[in-house]
């Protein structure tokens, strides 16, 4: 099996979200590969999980005050709050057949390639049931999942920076809870690169990462094909309107 790989790259939510749906509408259809990508999010974005409530969950004043967008996954989850410098994220999209049939088991796959590309920059990580890493005790990296048609989707961050205070000032998160007894409870919780070694960079990161998940594959660099790429202007229509982002 032929892995196509998408190297790195910054776009919108918008765009992120659509290219990942249209990756999997083409795997399901037989024109796409089974595909592999990384990629960055600019300007920095809230994305809720698929059943979530975004006025629940988001505190849409203060993304319009501090240019930060919002919209929802096809995926489930909760809401995450993706800085344009402090994440990476990535996606793995193919047949369900690629994977292991059970939930956990998929997500102890897929995370095991994190997993390994952390430990080979020295970071001793694991994977915690049913879709976290951690180091130590501390959460540095969250996946969430869809199967539709039987193409599985898989898309999940690695923290390499956090701003915790910037984090709270978008979500719904009462102002008693933005002080620095909570922010310091947080940060006993959740972990990054930079907190676990200041010296790893970005590009490190990435190029671990990219080893890892295309270790003993038949992996090739792509782009997307001319039908993702019309399709992906469709579905930007879709993730830029409140008929989606607020239908709940």
């Amino acid at each position: 099996m032929n892995w196509r790989v998408l190297e790195l790259g910054t776009f919108s939510c918008y765009e992120n979200m659509a290219i990942d749906e249209a990756i999997s509408e083409g795997v399901f259809e037989g024109t796409s590969e089974p595909t592999i990508r990384f990629y960055k999010w600019s300007p920095s974005a809230v994305s809720i999980g698929r059943f979530q409530s975004m006025n629940e969950e988001v505190s849409i004043e203060n993304c319009n005050k501090l240019n930060i967008n919002y919209l929802r996954r096809i995926t489930g989850g909760g809401a995450v709050f993706h800085d344009s410098d402090g994440e990476l994220t990535y996606s793995i999209i193919g047949n369900e057949e690629l994977f292991p049939k059970g939930i956990r088991e998929s997500y102890k796959e897929i995370c095991g390639y994190l997993v390994n590309g952390l430990k080979r920059l020295g970071i001793n990580a694991s994977f915690a049931p049913i879709n976290d890493i951690i180091v130590g005790n501390k959460k540095i990296s969250g996946s969430a999942q869809s199967r539709n048609n039987k193409i599985l989707l898989q898309h999940g961050t690695i923290l390499y920076d956090i701003n915790i205070r910037k984090m709270f000032s978008v979500l719904n998160v009462s102002k008693e809870k933005i002080s620095d007894k909570m922010i310091s409870s947080v940060e006993e919780r959740v972990t990054s690169i930079k907190n676990q070694n200041p010296n790893i960079d970005f590009e490190s990161l990435y190029k671990e990462l990219l080893y890892s998940f295309t270790e003993n594959k038949q992996a090739f660099f792509g782009k997307l094909t001319e039908k993702e790429r019309i399709r992906v202007k469709e579905l930007i229509k879709k993730y830029q309107s409140n008929e989606w982002n607020f239908y709940r």
